[in-house]
């Protein structure tokens, strides 16, 4: 066996892969003379938080953005979370600056609407406050809990219940992890709280602030058939039913601040919150990806694919998930642990040149001849395997390996993994599909996108926006105020056209089938999922 360097970590790779800075921000996409109704848009990520105020367009108005790094706490155990009540201060930072640069319009804000990192949540006590940390998706340390989850409970049954996999991602894994690990801290959990909950409980003053079906759908909790809470999951986890929010869609509105939050933000006393959603389906909608023909490509931090499908999927295929965007539209598709965060880690590790400076060596180099397999798990792994053991794995380094060909690797074994997901989602796309490409990591690097269409054998379409989840958010709130009819009235254009070149692909395939093959020597076959991967991988 080729000399392997297991378990690498991501060691603060998440704030390098993020935006950087705070302040308002000004876009060239941004207009100087909105037109009514304007949307408060606030965007609460792992790696910063956003206010933006969009008119009736979906354009983002002209220095009315505000920005703030968060800071994600990760640790080699496994750690990934947030401090909650300096989590709200920022956020409510951006809402401050935002406000106040829009005073000046005066033209008054119709709705505030909210995406938010998922699935996020925190334990709070009888009043609503905050007990625990906001643990993120990317948290791993509850692997022991989802591994015994899987062997208590039919793992097919409850992932096509849920749309979800047991796995360290989702509440259920959690909460078993606290009660075990800290049992006091557990036992002064009255309540779980996604951070649009928290956010708008404190903001209202309300404790049983309702969560969107579509942030619900996130915690591997939502009978996304019955839109209810799982019944057989609550009842293992022993979780008595005010435990979890009360569920309706995204447009229903919480009105009506809490009178301290009335004082600091008057312009918004009395306007409508609509609830917040899913930031993947904010991306979506934000692409203008919400029908079968157009497939959404992001590389953020992390990575995804996914395409909105009316109604609810009979059958998730076994290595994605299906989301709600609201009652009646699903987002299947699947979202990596690995994306920007890899190639930072990358370039910070092997002390690479900034990312503008090797992107002509990177092309100049012929695809997979390095020699190398890489298995990019610097998070750990959700689709399309979700193992709860993974780490990230490279074979076959030898004396005359640079760092520059460790780099390409492990952009091409991100671009693999994104491959496997694309292939299980072609049963439930059109045929003449299109893929639209976004996120920081995909614009900085050209020949990242250029791999990854020759590798799908698909034209892909760039969008240069960096604000297509903002963009999002503002749209489902101009649907639920009717300025707009459907979520595409005004579709978006996109800038760039990579196509693919048909010469590379059996080069990309073999490298495909050759990291799979070390993933199963590793990780082993998983009963569940495996088989669907490898038919997947076979093109079958």
């Amino acid at each position: 066996m080729p000399p392997l360097l297991p378990g690498l970590q991501p060691a603060a790779v998440d704030a390098a892969a993020a935006d950087a800075g705070a302040g308002v921000r000004s876009e060239s996409s941004q207009v100087k003379h909105p037109e009514p109704p304007l949307v408060l848009v606030i965007d609460v990520g792992s790696s910063s938080v956003r206010a933006c105020l969009f008119d009736r367009h979906a354009r983002p108005v002209e220095g009315m953005q505000a920005t703030r790094k968060a800071t994600l706490h990760s640790a080699a155990d496994g750690t990934a979370d947030e401090d909650p009540v300096a989590l709200a201060e920022l956020v409510e930072g951006t809402v401050d600056e935002t406000l106040h640069a829009a005073a000046a319009l005066g033209t008054p804000v119709a709705a505030v609407a909210m995406d938010t990192l998922v699935f996020g949540a925190c334990g709070a006590d009888a009043q609503g406050a905050p007990v625990t940390p906001v643990y993120t998706y990317a948290d791993t340390r509850a692997r022991r809990e989802a591994i015994a989850l899987r062997r208590e409970l039919d793992f097919t049954a409850v992932y096509q219940r849920t749309g979800c996999p047991l796995h360290t991602s989702y509440m259920p894994a959690r909460v078993l992890w606290l009660a075990r690990t800290q049992p006091d801290l557990a036992a002064r959990v009255r309540a779980w709280l996604p951070v649009g909950s928290l956010l708008y409980g404190r903001w209202f003053g309300v404790r049983a602030v309702p969560v969107s079906y579509s942030v619900a759908s996130w915690s591997g909790m939502l009978d996304r058939h019955r839109l209810q809470w799982d019944a057989e999951l609550r009842a293992h986890l022993h979780l008595p039913p005010d435990a979890l929010p009360p569920l309706a869609d995204y447009d229903h509105a919480q009105r009506g601040l809490a009178p301290a939050y009335a004082a600091r933000w008057p312009a918004l006393r009395d306007v409508p919150f609509f609830l917040a959603v899913g930031d993947g389906a904010a991306a979506n909608v934000g692409s203008g990806c919400v029908i079968p023909t157009r497939v959404a490509l992001t590389i953020g931090t992390t990575g995804a694919m996914r395409v909105m499908l009316p109604g609810a999927t009979p059958r998730v295929p076994a290595g994605l998930w299906a989301y709600k965007v609201a009652a009646a539209e699903t987002l299947l598709g699947g979202a990596l642990s690995e994306g920007g965060n890899v190639f930072a880690w990358a370039t910070s590790a092997l002390r690479l040149p900034p990312r503008e400076q090797i992107e002509d060596a990177l092309r100049a180099l012929p695809p997979d001849g390095h020699g190398l397999t890489v298995l990019p798990f610097v998070a750990g792994e959700r689709s399309p395997g979700w193992c709860n053991d993974a780490e990230a794995t490279i074979v076959g380094i030898h004396p005359a390996t640079t760092g520059l060909e460790v780099l390409q690797a492990c952009l091409e074994a991100v671009a693999y993994r994104l491959a496997i997901v694309a292939r299980l989602l072609g049963p439930h796309v059109a045929a003449d599909h299109e893929i639209v490409a976004s996120g920081g990591s995909l614009t900085a690097s050209p020949y990242w996108i250029q791999a990854i269409a020759d590798l799908l054998g698909r034209r892909i379409r760039l969008s240069h926006s960096q604000e297509l989840t903002s963009r999002g958010t503002a749209i489902l709130a101009l649907r639920a105020l009717g300025a707009w009819k459907t979520l595409d009235d005004e579709p978006l254009e996109t800038e760039t056209v990579f196509e693919p070149d048909p010469r590379r692909a059996a080069t990309y395939q073999a490298a495909l089938e050759r990291q799979h093959r070390v993933y199963e020597s590793l990780f082993g076959v998983d009963p569940d999922i495996g088989p669907s991967l490898a038919a997947a991988i076979r093109g079958a």
